[in-house]
């Protein structure tokens, strides 16, 4: 997979467990009850995503450096 810069992963990561936590508050408490299965459901979803993410950031590999990018000092 490739790398994806921290900062990124930690900012999907905290959107999608927020979402998914406020979709299940929302489709447990608040929702009629015609339509509470399905926002719970994709709040359940968001927060597997969630949980995606921070599976990718704890175990993602810092990214080596590239050689060829760097500029060489003259000598």
């Amino acid at each position: 997979m490739k790398y994806i810069h921290p900062f990124r992963v930690k900012v999907l990561m905290i959107m999608f467990f927020g979402t998914g936590i406020l979709g299940m508050l929302v489709g447990l408490y608040l929702a009629p009850p015609s339509s509470s299965i399905m926002i719970t459901f994709m709040g359940v979803i968001n927060f597997g995503l969630g949980a995606f993410f921070a599976y990718l950031f704890l175990t993602q590999k810092p990214q080596p450096s590239d050689k060829r990018k760097k500029k060489r000092k003259n000598n």
